[in-house]
């Protein structure tokens, strides 16, 4: 028997075995025509402590990428950015949020993919990035830890103040307003026994008693004022009108002695200018020596005694005016006059 093992053969037997697992290792992962992926940026402004790399991208509850890989943001140290790698099929758009959710107790984190009810656009490259940034928002345990240095931080406050409140001096005065509030419930309780419960009872009932004969008494009185008071002011009313028609009768009368008065003064003045001018034509005639004594007494004698007879009548009337006046003020101004009646008038 031949033994001798053909190495060459072997060889190229096991390198021909090994492309053709490669081959198909290749042909059952890579991606089909349906699943063709796309890269995102994903900028994180916490830890990123459970997440690696390969770690899942899901949407809502569906596994759609995986994380590709983690270094610090070039531009900004302060976040973490994150490469992502999902299908293209995923509806990522200018609404999507990315938060990391951790894998219940292990420690491990993923990616979970959500909207909001912003307008959704399609994502793009912006500032010079090669790929589209989708949006973050602080994890459930972020956001709790944060919360929880708030409530911290205000109860530390609380316990400040607290200590603060419940020094030496307050203790004191807070244990002596608690003494003097037990010997006052003890006063109160010795008030309130059988026997003072009964007086306290009697002179409520006396003090309502009290309260609704006053009640009473000053609805009554209330009453009966206010009758008095609607009287008074019907009486003051009718005073007050007969006080108005006497005033219209006053302001009559003083218009019709105006009016005469007037009619007097009125004659007085054209009597005076007639004197006026006859002085002046006497003095003309003076001057120019055609004085003719007998033609100028002609036209001023009857002028100047027309003049007289009306001021004395003004004076006459002025003075019944007068003596009627002191005689009874009432009745020259309110006093209206008698209508008189024809014979067989009633």
């Amino acid at each position: 028997m031949n033994n001798k093992v053909n190495y060459t053969l072997v060889g190229f037997l096991v390198l021909f075995g090994i492309s053709l697992m490669l081959g198909f290792t290749y042909w059952l992962l890579r991606p089909s025509g349906e699943q063709e992926t796309k890269k995102y940026y994903i900028h994180f402004d916490e830890s990123v402590l459970g997440l690696n790399v390969d770690a899942p991208v899901k949407y809502r509850g569906i596994d759609v990428g995986k994380v590709t890989s983690l270094r610090i943001n070039p531009k900004n140290t302060k976040q973490v950015e994150v490469l992502v790698t999902v299908l293209k099929t995923t509806p990522v758009k200018s609404n999507t949020i990315a938060k990391l959710t951790s894998h219940g107790i292990t420690g491990l984190s993923y990616i979970n993919l959500s909207f909001t009810s912003e307008p959704s656009l399609e994502l793009i490259p912006k500032n010079g990035s090669k790929y589209p940034i989708i949006k973050s928002e602080a994890s459930f345990l972020e956001r709790f830890e944060k919360s929880f240095d708030n409530v911290s931080g205000k109860i530390s406050k609380t316990l400040s103040k607290t200590e603060a409140l419940l020094n030496d001096e307050n203790q004191k005065q807070i244990a002596l307003i608690l003494s003097r509030t037990a010997n006052f419930m003890d006063k109160m309780e010795l008030l309130l026994n059988e026997k003072n419960q009964k007086n306290l009872t009697l002179l409520l009932e006396k003090s309502a008693s009290f309260a609704d004969k006053s009640d009473r008494l000053i609805n009554e009185k209330s009453i009966s004022h206010f009758h008095n008071i609607a009287n008074n002011l019907d009486v003051a009313s009718l005073k007050f009108d007969k006080v108005l028609g006497n005033t219209d009768i006053f302001i009559e009368k003083s218009i019709a002695w105006e009016n005469k008065i007037s009619a007097s003064f009125a004659s007085i003045m054209n009597s005076y200018l007639g004197i006026k001018s006859s002085m002046d034509e006497i003095k003309r005639a003076v001057a120019s020596g055609e004085f003719n004594f007998k033609d100028i007494t002609s036209d001023v004698i009857p002028t100047l005694n027309n003049t007289l007879l009306d001021m004395q009548q003004l004076m006459i009337r002025t003075e019944l005016m007068l003596d009627k006046y002191d005689k009874s003020p009432s009745d020259f101004l309110f006093k209206t006059q008698e209508i008189k009646k024809a014979p067989g008038e009633e």
